[in-house]
């Protein structure tokens, strides 16, 4: 009997060879150039490590924003049926393959200062949202969010749907179903959409700098004082660089192990 391995076509065999070492060569590239014996230094710098307080504490602001708008936009993208569904998929899913650039001037021309929300934002509350934290964590949000949908959409469509009516014909009210039979089977898929949402917002640029700005102390996250660091410092900006691949590296292996792939 031919093995799993055997069955592949040699053909695609190749076609893959060539995709992956297409893939790994940018990273054997930095890897090779990288200063090593300055790791510990750059790494340890006050501003390096600025960087990286203040894009653990964006991402993961911004993976609770997705925890908390993601789980019910998913469950209405798969269990609901409606008169424009598709619209809502759609413009839910756009910031995904928006330009990350494109995605701040909306969100500046919407919440900043001068913006339709942002200007009563300013004037009756004296909240301003470009060029801070909260702005960052908003624009991580923005790019981040499809993703966290995407996971529970995808799994909320293979749910038992038996399962549910079963509670229902007990007496069981629809959102006490929803909290007691429906969530439970989701965690993988929440953990999954945490996971990937997080990754996101930790590598958000584009939307971060046209909507946050680069304000050292509020917005530099890691990939803006990456860029600053390319037109300064190569070197830094190298391990830097090589940091961030092992950050998201290892999301990716915990992914992997544990809630990405289910057999």
């Amino acid at each position: 009997m031919e093995t799993q391995h055997n069955s592949v076509p040699k053909t695609i065999w190749a076609g893959a060879s060539i995709g992956f070492i297409f893939l790994l060569v940018p990273f054997v590239g930095l890897s090779q150039r990288a200063p090593w014996s300055s790791f510990v230094q750059i790494v340890t710098e006050e501003t390096v490590l600025r960087s990286i307080s203040l894009s653990m504490i964006v991402a993961t602001c911004s993976a609770f924003i997705c925890l908390i708008l993601g789980i019910p936009l998913g469950w209405i993208l798969a269990k609901a049926d409606f008169r424009g569904l598709k619209l809502v998929r759609a413009i839910v899913l756009l910031p995904m393959v928006l330009p990350p650039v494109a995605g701040g001037t909306a969100l500046l021309f919407a919440l900043g200062r001068k913006g339709f929300i942002g200007e009563h934002l300013d004037s009756w509350f004296g909240v301003t949202l470009p060029f801070t934290t909260a702005g960052a964590v908003l624009a991580a949000s923005f790019v981040s969010l499809p993703f966290f949908v995407l996971s529970i959409e995808s799994s909320a469509t293979q749910l038992d749907s038996r399962l549910e009516e079963a509670s229902l014909n007990l007496g069981a009210s629809p959102i006490r179903t929803f909290f007691t039979i429906s969530l439970p089977l989701l965690r993988n898929a929440i953990m999954a959409g945490i996971a990937l949402s997080w990754a996101r917002a930790l590598g958000e640029f584009g939307a971060t700098i046209t909507f946050a700005g680069d304000n050292p102390d509020q917005t530099r996250t890691l990939p803006l004082q990456l860029f600053v660091a390319l037109e300064t410092n190569p070197e830094r900006a190298m391990i830097i660089g090589v940091l961030m691949v092992m950050i998201s590296l290892s999301v990716l292996v915990t992914l992997r192990g544990n809630w990405l792939v289910q057999k």
